[in-house]
């Protein structure tokens, strides 16, 4: 669920990539300040894009940045954002949220000692979400709802790849637009939800195609093992055959995402936002699906 959204650092200027890093390293001193050290562990990049989407879509002045010491290497001097604003308690509430309902779903998947682990990880981060979700109810009750839908998707009988992705993108379309600031019919709202519809429907089947050979080995739900009636015993060819079906679906929403991405007016922060959308995804898109795969599960 994380960890996909980043961006093609080779291609960013040494400015861009200070910037981003920048970003990054500020929402992890938000992490840590809103809802404590153990909050940092969670820091991802997917919940930095959108922290980037935010600052880059805003039409406040263009942020500023300071170097200030690593929280967590003291030796180490990093860029920071001045100023702590909206964008990154809203990404912190975000990473938190995100991060309980992941390990809620892993306690119900996972059948190992791992089950044991995140049951007693649980108490900590479950803390953290009720500040979060004190904090930002709407945001809390969105990603909540998408859970509960997604679950019900996945109970019900041979559910299509469209339907199982829709709560996820459905989750990304309204977060975005509620923290567009405006009304929900200003341009803006309208293209930042457009962008969350078409970034989560990405997510959601990059993970899919991602765990597609563990899912098969644990026997957990997966969209595509369901489309290409898919077990433990496939052959590599309808592994690969499922794997090139997902990236065709990836590649239309990609399509639909770069549309959404150029409507959106953005500061100086623009091409970081870019470079993932155009460079970063495809690339990771390309490393997931076309890496070499043993010939069997």
């Amino acid at each position: 669920m994380f960890g996909y959204v980043k961006p093609q650092k080779s291609e960013l200027l040494v400015r861009e990539f200070e910037e981003y890093n920048g970003i990054y390293c500020s929402l992890c001193k938000s992490l840590g300040k809103e809802y404590g050290m153990a909050a940092r562990l969670a820091l991802n990049y997917d919940c930095t894009f959108y922290a980037l989407v935010l600052i880059s879509a805003s039409t406040k002045p263009f942020p500023s940045f300071q170097k200030g010491k690593c929280v967590v290497n003291p030796l180490k001097r990093c860029l920071f954002c001045k100023e702590n604003g909206m964008e990154f308690r809203q990404a912190s509430a975000l990473t938190v949220i995100l991060l309980y309902h992941k390990l809620i779903d892993d306690i119900h998947d996972s059948k190992t000692i791992k089950r044991f682990l995140h049951i007693l990880v649980l108490p900590i981060v479950r803390h953290a979400y009720r500040k979060a979700a004190d904090d930002y109810p709407q945001m809390g009750q969105i990603v909540s709802e998408a859970m509960k839908e997604q679950r019900k998707v996945e109970k019900s009988e041979s559910p299509s790849l469209d339907r199982c992705a829709e709560p996820t993108a459905h989750m990304l379309e309204q977060i975005m637009e509620l923290s567009s600031g405006e009304e929900l019919s200003s341009p803006r709202s309208r293209v930042l939800n457009r962008f969350g519809y078409y970034l989560g429907r990405w997510v959601y089947f990059i993970d899919a195609a991602d765990d597609l050979q563990d899912d098969l080995k644990k026997g957990t739900f997966n969209p595509l093992t369901v489309r290409f009636r898919l077990n433990v015993t496939s052959k590599w060819d309808k592994i690969r055959e499922a794997k090139t079906f997902a990236n065709e679906i990836l590649n239309q929403t990609l399509s639909q995402l770069d549309a959404a991405s150029n409507l959106m007016e953005t500061n100086l922060l623009g091409p970081i936002v870019r470079n993932v959308v155009f460079l970063g995804l495809p690339q990771m898109q390309k490393e997931l699906l076309f890496k070499r795969e043993k010939t069997n599960v």
